[in-house]
């Protein structure tokens, strides 16, 4: 035994013993449920009644998810959406797809050149029998409302949808008429065609939500499409479509989604984003406050489709460029070498620190 074995085995004699050890004292490892968030908020029934109207959508529209979210992310925060698109690309046909998903009121407008203000909202008849005018209600008065090629009438037609789109109400000789909720209003717009075209006031498209693109679908989209043309030999396409949700199943995820939280270094980044559209040199016109309320409100109908109760910086993301694009009117001078509302609003978007 060398000399450093024996001082090794004199300290080991000196080391008290100690007592056996149990295998582990370590607490168990924190299961998965300790990690994930439970949400405050009851969003079952409402994420079951979308992916219910989604299954009906996609048993007709192929692809488009991204404009189905929007649209129905619009319906959860009570807006109206502009759907704009060129000819062919199925702008009428969601629409009226989604009026058959839900138990409805639906009405249709046509707009053309000569319509008139009465021909939307009503007008009084004379009742001979009782020798009095009585109020005749317009197609407006529904739940669901389609406007067909919105941007086809006159400065005087648009206006009477101001104060019904804003206020959910119409006042004609003296006397006002509100409408029965949920009240929704759906336009559609065609973006190329010039002839017989209106350009819709700022103040109209400052009360759409969201304004809504529509492009067109990729190869595997269309051939898909022309499969199903041609499996229907005839048929209806939207026949088989059912009717999922109620006129109070909408009002009640409406009313679920103001409850969703938001914290407040969320409420100043929108404010952020908003405020940055007025001082950014590419644009001549920035958002009003009713953009930033209506982030606010979209942000909201975000969260509560993908499943929570709280908003996140995504879902800002998500819903400024839908919100603002309509809203923001791009300097000449920039027009003139190509940017786009859009463009802007994403570098915006880009630009502005989120909050951590």
């Amino acid at each position: 035994m060398t000399e450093f074995d024996n001082i090794n085995h004199e300290e080991n004699q000196t080391q008290p013993q100690q007592p056996p050890q149990p295998e582990s004292i370590t607490p168990p490892a924190p299961q998965s449920e300790s990690i994930s968030f439970y949400n405050r908020i009851d969003l079952n029934a409402l994420r079951s009644g979308i992916d219910a109207i989604k299954h009906e959508i996609s048993s007709v529209i192929v692809g488009q998810h991204k404009v189905v979210d929007q649209i129905l992310v619009a319906i959860l925060s009570n807006g109206h959406v502009l759907i704009e698109g060129v000819p062919g690309v199925a702008k009428t046909i969601t629409a009226k797809l989604l009026s058959k998903a839900l138990s409805l009121d639906f009405s249709r407008i046509q707009f053309t050149p000569d319509l008139m203000p009465s021909d939307i909202l009503g007008t009084s008849v004379f009742d001979l029998s009782k020798s009095e005018f009585n109020f005749k209600k317009g197609p407006v008065f529904s739940n669901f409302v389609l406007i067909d090629e919105i941007n086809r009438a006159p400065a005087k037609t648009q206006a009477a949808l101001f104060e019904v789109m804003e206020e959910r109400q119409i006042t004609v000789e003296g006397e006002t008429y509100a409408m029965q909720p949920p009240f929704l209003v759906i336009a559609t717009q065609n973006p190329v065609e010039q002839e017989g075209t209106y350009r819709l006031p700022e103040a109209q498209l400052d009360r759409f939500l969201f304004k809504v693109s529509i492009g067109y679908p990729n190869l595997s989209e269309e051939i898909v499409i022309l499969q199903r043309e041609n499996a229907l030999k005839g048929k209806d396409k939207l026949q088989d479509v059912r009717k999922v949700l109620t006129q109070q199943d909408i009002l009640n995820y409406q009313e679920v989604v103001k409850q969703i939280t938001v914290e407040p270094q969320l409420l100043e980044y929108i404010a952020k984003i908003v405020a940055n559209t007025r001082e950014n040199a590419f644009l001549y016109l920035g958002a009003s406050p009713r953009a930033s309320i209506a982030i606010l409100n979209a942000s909201k109908g975000y969260a509560a489709l993908r499943g929570r109760d709280f908003v996140t910086p995504e879902d800002v993301k998500d819903a400024a460029i839908p919100v603002l694009r309509h809203r923001v009117v791009v300097a000449p001078e920039r027009e003139m070498e190509g940017l786009t509302g859009e463009q802007i609003i994403k570098q915006i978007v880009d630009t502005v620190e989120i909050p951590r």
